[in-house]
């Protein structure tokens, strides 16, 4: 069975950091395309950054230079480490896979499998 698990989520100041663990069971995270994606309260959910199996990797213009996602496929696991985060930041932040191993894109329509989430607030 398929699923994947959020952690690293929880409270932190503006400026700080934190990183994002996405861990796999159930399938073979080198084939697949991972996202992060985020839903703020009352916003759409929106792409963040998602990586192929090539290594090519997409950010939306509010989080360049600021996150970094990639992935560890021995431990089956995809990581989005976020630093200078801004209250802006404060959301739901979920991992979700597509079976296209070259998929670029981060659109999240096109993402078959997600998790349950994992909460970041940016708060002083």
């Amino acid at each position: 069975q398929l699923q994947l698990v959020e952690s690293g989520g929880g409270l932190v100041q503006p400026g700080g950091s934190l990183r994002l663990s996405c861990a796999a069971s159930g399938i073979t995270l080198e084939a697949y395309a991972i996202g992060w994606f985020r839903q703020a309260p009352g916003k759409e959910r929106e792409g963040v950054s998602c990586i192929n199996s090539g290594g090519s990797t997409i950010y939306a213009d509010s989080v360049k230079g600021r996150f970094t996602i990639s992935r560890d496929n021995a431990k089956n696991t995809v990581y989005l480490q976020m630093n200078s985060l801004k209250l802006e930041d404060t959301a739901v932040y979920y991992c979700a896979a597509r079976r296209l191993r070259y998929y670029s894109s981060c659109l999240t329509l096109m993402y078959d499998y997600w998790g349950q989430g994992t909460q970041v607030t940016v708060s002083s």
